[in-house]
């Protein structure tokens, strides 16, 4: 056989239409906030590119090579979420959301087709579409293991309620912002009103709320006060905004979430009044 297939094989539009409904996720993914997020921002726009520039090429040229492109894109797309959600990526750390795990199976949908469609009509085609059949089948087994048990959240534990809880000043990056007495970074949420928080759900899972019933350590002034969230639980404030850490800060001394616009606004550190 050629090296192309039929330019209306049903493999290749099957597979150009699961690259662009991939694409259209993290096209929605990038505009909504991801394009603000460093390194994984540029990333995202080249897998959207990517995604839209192969779903063309395949029907088009109708070459294998193109199909074997696109299955290898789709597999890597997974591969790359997979690690984000479980171990962290260029310092981003993914969470699980809805749009996260279709975009996931749809990738693994075209790595299947695609895959399949690259060596149909070969010699060993059956032998091979096994294979693919068969890898098809254990990155959806780990797509559901990681999505089941993703990265916990917590940067660094801090109980609700504790006595010697202090919210501390240390100097990140030249300034003195805001942390936790474990030092990680603290943050507000732009479109937080005052002594009340917007950001549940997803967003609380990228940005765990900050237990109340907090004091303030040396060199710290300002208002220091506690909101009930809406699920009867705590989250200390400074001067009336709510504070939140990052998933991204991993450790002291981190301020990765700065300046991101994700989960509905633009997240920042608090530069500390001294007093």
């Amino acid at each position: 056989m050629g090296a192309s297939l039929p330019r209306r094989s049903w493999y290749g539009i099957a597979g150009a239409a699961l690259l662009i409904a991939s694409g259209a996720i993290h096209l929605d993914l990038y505009l909504t906030g991801y394009n603000s997020i460093p390194t994984i921002g540029p990333l995202f726009l080249l897998q959207i590119i990517a995604a839209f520039a192969l779903a063309v090429a395949i029907p088009l040229t109708g070459h294998r090579l193109a199909y074997a492109a696109g299955a290898a894109f789709a597999i890597g797309t997974l591969g790359g979420y997979l690690l984000s959600l479980k171990v962290g990526l260029f310092g981003f750390t993914e969470v699980r959301t809805t749009a996260g795990i279709v975009a996931a199976i749809i990738d693994v949908a075209a790595f299947a087709v695609l895959g399949c469609g690259a060596v149909s009509g070969l010699k060993a085609g059956r032998r091979v579409m096994g294979a693919v059949g068969a890898v098809s089948v254990v990155a959806l087994a780990l797509t559901g293991v990681f999505v089941a048990t993703p990265r916990t959240p917590a940067p660094v534990p801090v109980a609700t309620g504790s006595s010697g809880q202090t919210l501390d000043a240390r100097t990140i990056a030249g300034q003195a912002l805001l942390t936790n007495s474990s030092g990680i970074t603290l943050y507000t949420f732009a479109p937080d009103r005052v002594n009340k928080s917007v950001c549940y759900g997803d967003c609380a899972t990228y940005w765990p709320p900050v237990p109340g019933h907090m004091s303030a350590g040396p060199g710290v002034s300002g208002t220091i006060g506690t909101i009930t969230r809406t699920d009867g639980s705590t989250q200390a404030t400074y001067d009336g905004h709510p504070l939140y850490t990052y998933i991204g800060d991993h450790a002291p001394g981190q301020d990765g979430g700065n300046d991101i616009n994700l989960n509905g606004g633009v997240w920042h550190v608090v530069v500390v009044k001294n007093g």
